[in-house]
């Protein structure tokens, strides 16, 4: 009989939290979804946590629909973080190679890495993921994997991404508050390429979009690695408070005619049906076309893509994108999305459907772009856990406690020569 393992994603979102619970197995490798839970969040503003109270309700609320769908008692999750606080730059680490046969170890990679992470950034900082862009022996660049190779001199570019502590921390908490631990804290758009990308796209080049509801997310992979990303704070909550202003309704029924009646492109209204607009305050409902929802939808997407746009030429990686746009999450639900994303971004565009599961149980509830980030948090969970302890993408550590300010502040203590020879013989 083959065990399995539990991985649960929680997406906390600008507009909704998002939690999938997973049951993979050992021996196959076979996911399954067992349980999901959704609940509306008020508590997060372009991706920052804005009311810990309301964002840790929405939160209990999720997860406890998760956990009663899926019979697993959930304590611990891995969760994904956004907002346009995330930063990222390159930047370089040396070691000399430790073996005297000049055989390069895994460990060497480590020390490597844990020069890397000495880099200078500021005390609002803190580091979410390091993760290598190439290696270089002796001046020979362009290495994917050194471990095995010989050399003296070991270099790494490495892309940095960094989070503001204060963001960071309040997510920790709001987490914490609904009586979960966090294992990990992931950046959203990583995640979400676990779930809607495959290995070819990665390999050849893909820029992936993910259109949340408080933020737009960018990573591009090429060769297999995350070379670039980035995240601004235009996204489908705009799109909707568009509606909301120009119709004169509540945010709820904005939300639901963009989803039910929206289009991004004129030419994708193939009937152009008339629909209620429900009056507030007791005013008689009035009756609007899909081409005049289209005139004040249309306006926004376009703002979207060309600002995306405009992130990928920064990059300098357009070029380099054979397998072109793959653009996911709530926002790519809308009618003619695709369409109008080719047109701006002259590149072949697909809709990123979660995928990488059985169709059994809850798979087909979490088929759907708004559940990328949430999907691809397992996906990494599992991966973390079956190449632990990792080289790439490694993530940052949870934050640590704060002490009192009058509290004295331990500081670790160097192994001397004696300890380190205890250590070695204790490890046998």
């Amino acid at each position: 009989m083959s065990s399995s393992t539990i991985h649960i994603g929680l997406d906390i979102g600008t507009t909704k939290v998002c939690c999938v619970v997973a049951s993979v197995e050992t021996l196959s490798n076979r996911i399954d979804i067992i349980g999901k839970g959704v609940a509306e969040c008020e508590g997060i503003r372009r991706g920052v946590v804005t009311n810990i109270q309301k964002t840790a309700d929405a939160i209990r609320k999720a997860v406890d629909a998760a956990q009663q769908q899926s019979g697993v008692p959930i304590e611990r999750v891995v969760i994904g973080i956004a907002g346009d606080h995330v930063q990222s730059f390159t930047t370089r680490g040396l070691v000399t190679v430790s073996s005297a046969t000049r055989e390069i170890s895994a460990r060497d990679v480590e020390r490597l890495l844990e020069d890397v992470r000495r880099v200078q950034i500021g005390p609002d900082r803190r580091i979410l993921h390091m993760i290598p862009q190439d290696y270089i022996i002796d001046g020979q660049d362009g290495i994917i994997d050194p471990v095995g190779m010989s050399g003296i001199r070991l270099e790494a570019n490495v892309l940095i991404i960094t989070g503001g502590v204060t963001a960071i921390e309040n997510m920790y908490r709001c987490a914490e508050r609904a009586g979960l631990e966090v294992d990990e804290i992931v950046l959203q758009p990583l995640a979400s390429s676990y779930a809607v990308l495959d290995e070819a796209e990665r390999e050849v080049g893909v820029a992936l979009i993910d259109i949340g509801g408080g933020t737009t997310d960018i990573a591009i992979f090429k060769d297999g690695v995350l070379r670039f990303t980035s995240i601004f704070a235009i996204a489908g909550q705009k799109v909707t408070d568009d509606i909301m202003t120009v119709l004169g309704i509540r945010n709820i029924e904005a939300e639901r005619i963009k989803l039910n009646y929206g289009h991004a492109m004129a030419e994708s209204i193939m009937r152009d049906e008339t629909f209620q607009v429900p009056g507030i305050g007791g005013r008689t409902p009035t009756e609007v076309k899909k081409s005049v929802l289209c005139q004040i939808i249309e306006p926004r997407m376009e703002e979207i893509f060309e600002f995306a746009l405009q992130e990928i030429h920064q990059s300098k990686l357009a070029p380099q994108l054979a397998a072109g746009i793959v653009i996911t999450g709530g926002c790519s639900l809308v009618r003619g999305a695709e369409q109008l994303a080719a047109r701006t971004f002259r590149m072949p565009v697909k809709i990123g459907i979660p995928a990488g599961f059985s169709m059994d149980g809850m798979a087909r509830e979490v088929s759907n772009p708004q559940f990328a980030t949430a999907v691809g948090l397992v996906h990494y969970a599992m991966h973390r856990a079956a190449k632990a302890p990792a080289v790439e993408e490694t993530v940052a550590d949870e934050p640590q406690q704060t002490a009192a300010p009058d509290a004295p502040v331990e500081q670790p203590r160097k192994k001397g020569l004696f300890d380190r020879v205890k250590s070695f013989f204790e490890e046998l």
